[in-house]
């Protein structure tokens, strides 16, 4: 995943531009990046974040960079932005998305007389550097990215830095937000709505899917029409999202409270447990709309310990962020020993981590721990944006379930597994708690999710859990 942010201003941008990069942390933990342009010309700092974040490693970069226009991001993937020179003229980009075709993308540049490209990432080449060669095959910018949009596979989004102000493109449809803050003298581009918010900035405009814009300090041009169609990813509000953000006027941590609600309802005081608790902190909202609904205390049995473990997914190995959300997560014995626990987490994915964090509740003392997911299960691998680490569809326990029981015709069955009334959806369900040593299980039923998201279904991507694209 990523986040980025831009800047056209009046006046220096540096500061702005720095913070509110810096509050898209939460959405990469690999590298970090800026680029300004202004009277002294082109300024870019990149820096790996893995170890140290975004605004410790920046923050003797931010006096250096006195534009006053200006993009920044946050990636878990390729190094950016990346500054190109071009028959079109220098600029700086960045991209939040990914690509399924790139294969082909890149022997269609070669056949075309495109020599190479410069930026490696893991022996991949970087994403955004090809974005950009294919933006640079058209006669504008305006042309190269709706022809990035109709020619790549999977999804892109983009911010593009030129001397006088920012393109912004939103994936065609509409996967990824992208929003513009207006103060007096000087506009913004964010990923999450709330970033821009303490630097004095006002909701201006939310991009339609597909919509360009050209963003200077005088002005906000949309230059191509957003298309109708929209899916945009439903795990943002699950998960990914910030709780204060909004995507389509929907609240992230409103939508959390639903989802918590719903799932009390569903559950209608069949199970008698003394405590609602979320896993920390994606799960907590969804558990306060639970305990709410339910008229069951809300409580913390445990605490994330954030002064030196604040990133979630920091470690490359699966081993390493095992061993991390051991470490991250301090019982209150008290709240524990001898009680009843009905535990919510956003989502369950490979099952390693939830597995663990029920283990240690029943060490420290806990009876039963009942766990009720905030999503549907996770039955497809993402093709469209890279929010998970899993390199195939078998790292999700759902599926490594399935293809013990079905074979190789498990392909065939994964709508029966998708389907909350099906004998198989069941016997899944109770094969992961058994394994998992729940109590109980129930998950988020998919009308549930999308009544908690409250937008028409056809504007949201379920493909995970029931692989309609």
């Amino acid at each position: 995943m990523g986040g980025f942010f831009g800047v056209a201003s009046k006046e220096a941008c540096n500061l702005d531009l720095f913070y509110g990069t810096d509050y898209h942390s939460h959405l990469g933990t690999r590298r970090g990046g800026m680029a300004t342009y202004g009277s002294d010309g082109w300024k870019r700092a990149i820096h790996n974040i893995e170890n140290s974040p975004f605004r410790t490693k920046f923050e003797k970069d931010v006096d250096t960079m006195k534009g006053n226009i200006g993009i920044g991001c946050i990636s878990d993937y390729d190094p950016q932005p990346i500054l190109i020179q071009s028959h079109l003229g220098c600029f700086g980009i960045t991209t939040v998305g990914k690509i399924n075709n790139a294969d082909q993308l890149i022997r269609n540049l070669y056949e075309n007389g495109h020599t190479h490209f410069q930026s490696m990432t893991n022996g991949q080449i970087n994403s955004t550097e090809l974005v950009a060669a294919l933006i640079c095959k058209k006669d504008s910018f305006v042309e190269g990215i709706r022809y990035v949009q109709s020619v790549v596979e999977g999804s892109m989004t983009l911010l593009l830095l030129t001397e006088n102000g920012i393109y912004a493109a939103r994936d065609l449809l509409g996967r990824t937000p992208v929003v513009i803050g207006k103060k007096e003298n000087a506009y913004c581009v964010s990923f999450e709505s709330f970033a821009y918010i303490n630097l004095g900035y006002t909701d201006y405009k939310e991009l339609g899917p597909g919509e360009i814009v050209y963003v200077t300090p005088e002005s906000v041009e949309t230059v191509s029409l957003a298309c109708e169609k929209m899916r945009i990813c439903s795990f943002l509000w699950v998960y990914y999202g910030y709780p204060t953000s909004s995507y389509e006027g929907v609240g992230v941590e409103e939508m959390r409270y639903n989802c918590g609600k719903l799932l009390a309802q569903r559950d209608d005081h069949s199970i008698d447990v003394d405590i609602v608790a979320g896993v920390p902190d994606s799960g907590i909202a969804h558990a306060i709309g639970y305990a709410n609904e339910s008229g069951i205390p809300y409580a913390r049995p445990f605490i994330k310990y954030t002064p030196t473990w604040p990133r979630s997914f920091m470690p490359t190995t699966q081993s390493q962020r095992n061993l991390i959300a051991r470490m991250k997560l301090i019982p209150v014995h008290s709240l524990i020993e001898d009680r009843s626990l009905l535990l919510i987490d956003d989502s369950i994915v490979r099952g390693t981590q939830l597995r663990e964090t029920t283990e240690f509740l029943y060490q420290s003392g806990a009876k039963e721990v009942h766990v009720r997911p905030a999503c549907p299960p996770l039955l497809y691998g993402c093709k469209y944006l890279n929010f998970s680490r899993s390199k195939s569809d078998l790292d999700l326990i759902t599926r490594r379930i399935i293809r013990e029981w079905e074979g190789d015709n498990d392909v065939n069955v994964l709508g029966e597994y998708a389907d909350p009334n099906s004998d198989r959806y069941a016997a899944m369900l109770e094969e992961i708690r058994k394994r998992q040593n729940f109590t109980s299980l129930r998950y988020h039923r998919l009308d549930d999710l999308i009544k908690s998201i409250g937008i028409d279904a056809c504007q949201v991507c379920t493909y995970c859990f029931n692989g309609v694209e």
